[in-house]
């Protein structure tokens, strides 16, 4: 559980950068902020794995930077359940995606694996 909340957080962080950075990319309060955050949590657990099963072919022909328009589609979609969360097309998709990998892979250097046993 508090795996899912630091990743929400960090993903939260990765949202409002992106909102800041890229145009096309909007949030009406800090309450869609935080429920886009959950809601591309659980997205990317569900629908996510299904996508890049499906499109693995492309993804090795694009030596993987398909991925960028799967992790764009996902932004999308849950853009398309809030309407405080606005993303208007395919590229501010992609740059959001863009600066919210990056801000997952920095706290990813900070952030500890939790031990399994």
């Amino acid at each position: 559980m508090v795996r899912f909340i630091v990743q929400a957080l960090v993903t939260m962080l990765g949202l409002w950068l992106s909102s800041k950075i890229v145009d096309g990319v909007a949030f009406t309060s800090t309450g869609s902020l935080i429920a886009a955050a959950i809601i591309l949590g659980i997205v990317n657990a569900i629908v996510r794995p299904i996508l890049v099963a499906i499109t693995i072919p492309i993804t090795v022909i694009t030596l993987g930077l398909f991925l960028l328009v799967v992790n764009a589609a996902m932004i999308g979609l849950t853009a398309s359940f809030l309407g405080g969360f606005v993303v208007d097309g395919l590229m501010p998709g992609i740059g959001a995606a863009i600066v919210t990998g990056i801000v997952s892979w920095i706290a990813g250097a900070f952030i500890q694996d939790e031990p399994r046993g």
